[in-house]
């Protein structure tokens, strides 16, 4: 059996073990957890135009069990250990710009996300999204591993409560600000803290499963530091009960959609450019994230392109449908896996426990809400310095190079968005290197996809245009 699983999942090549992979792919799943609790919070409330709303519990349920399938889909068929979940940006498109802005009921808006999804696998199919893979520079292929990172290390910063929104009653011009007033004032920010310490200790002094066992032990300071404190301000449930453990799943939402509906309600023109914004998002998020987690991991060739990648983003595609299909909203490589990774992921096996573990929380809810997000957030904090390894391979001196790399970089986590980076990235690539009097050395695809991210960031006009 071990032989079998270290053939295929290719586990002795690249550097790894089945205990590092398993324990890794645990990581992931702790790392990620927060999108059951979130997910439902952005799509389980909102009403439709006819008073239906998904559930918190109908969604949670939906959402474990989709990441569960397709990450281990992902694992089995492309082996790599980027796992797989709802994606946040399109959640948040689908719930405000779908539902509650055009109109559309969920079950026409989860078709629209049906419709995208066959759409982005017949372009992996065809070969399309491996061309633009390839068409990339190598210089913003590393901007978008280290805008990631920054992504991902923004994520965990706010998370643990070290970086927080100023309010705008506050009359400031300082958008975001340490703690509370400058001050790491709340017992779970200081946990954030002693966590991410014991992270930078870890991987300081290479400890095997360091992440992993950082996590174990903050997770049980918070539970001391909440006993003594009494401090009910976590991102974790109450301490959990033995009965509350177990239950049927509520999925009676997954499969209930209408893929037409939109078109006979709100148009033709205005549900295609619907489609189109779920089509670029969920195109360049998959595509930066592949590129900025295989980079992590050594798992690129010199080019910085994954092998078999047209495997992986065909895999990718189905996330959409079946996220579409649950009514979870789409699917896609998730950037938070990234911690996984750090803790040694290399193959597909990591995916698999993590998609089991995905499964086992449908049923075993409130379990997985045992680790506060105080306890998993220093993890991508470091998963964040450890991608910034790639600015080394900028050329900075150039600033046709550097300019739009720089802009990409910053783009992500200041607007919490990969596409919105990519799309930055890509126009000022284009007219930087016009600037430089080298428009002919452009790829015609980057000239393609600079004029589509001009046509995605302009969609408010151009709809309002239309009508």
């Amino acid at each position: 059996m071990k032989a079998t699983l270290d053939r295929y999942f290719h586990i002795s090549e690249r550097g790894s073990s089945i205990g590092t992979e398993l324990r890794a792919g645990t990581v992931s799943f702790f790392a990620m957890a927060y999108i059951i609790l979130l997910n439902p919070l952005i799509l389980g409330t909102t009403e439709d135009a006819e008073g239906y709303a998904l559930g918190v519990p109908q969604v949670a349920a939906a959402t474990a069990l989709v990441a569960g399938v397709m990450s281990i889909l992902f694992g089995a068929i492309a082996k790599y250990p980027f796992a797989m979940a709802a994606g946040l940006g399109m959640n948040t498109f689908v719930g405000v710009s779908m539902v509650a802005t055009s109109g559309l009921t969920w079950q026409e808006s989860m078709g629209l996300v049906v419709i995208e999804g066959i759409i982005i696998v017949l372009l992996a199919i065809s070969g399309f999204r491996t061309a633009v893979f390839d068409a990339i520079p190598q210089s913003m292929k590393a901007a978008m591993g280290v805008g990631i990172g920054m992504f991902i290390a923004m994520i965990g910063l706010v998370d643990g409560g070290f970086v927080t929104r100023v309010p705008d009653a506050a009359h400031t011009t300082v958008p975001v600000g340490l703690g509370i007033n400058g001050s790491i004032s709340t017992w779970p920010a200081l946990v954030f803290v002693i966590g991410l310490i014991i992270c930078s200790f870890m991987v300081i002094r290479n400890v095997p499963g360091g992440l992993f066992i950082a996590i174990v032990l903050t997770t049980i300071i918070a539970f001391i530091v909440q006993a003594f404190t009494g401090s009910e301000d976590w991102g974790m449930a109450a301490p959990v009960k033995p009965e509350a453990l177990g239950g049927i799943p509520d999925l009676s939402i997954v499969g209930d959609v209408n893929l037409v509906g939109a078109f006979t309600k709100i148009g033709v023109v205005s549900t295609v450019l619907l489609i189109f914004t779920l089509l670029l998002t969920n195109f360049f998020d998959a595509m930066g994230t592949m590129t900025g987690l295989g980079k992590q991991g050594k798992l690129v060739d010199a080019d910085g392109n994954l092998p078999d990648m047209k495997k992986a983003l065909v895999v990718e595609g189905f996330g959409a449908v079946a996220g579409g299909l649950g009514s979870a909203s789409s699917n896609t490589v998730f950037a938070d896996s990234s911690a996984g990774i750090a803790d040694g992921a290399r193959t597909g096996l990591a995916n698999l426990m993590t998609g089991v573990l995905f499964l086992a929380a449908m049923f075993l809810t409130p379990l997985y809400e045992i680790v506060p997000i105080e306890a998993a957030s220093p993890v991508l904090v470091i998963v964040g310095v450890m991608m910034a390894a790639q600015l080394t391979e900028i050329r900075w001196t150039k600033m046709e190079i550097a300019i739009p790399a720089f802009l990409t970089i910053v783009t992500m986590p200041f607007t919490y968005s990969i596409a919105n980076g990519i799309g930055v990235g890509f126009i000022s690539f284009a007219l930087m290197s016009t600037f430089a009097g080298k428009a002919k050395d452009v790829h015609w695809i980057m000239w393609l996809l600079a004029g589509l991210f001009v046509i995605f960031f302009g969609m408010d006009p151009i709809s309002n245009a239309i009508g």
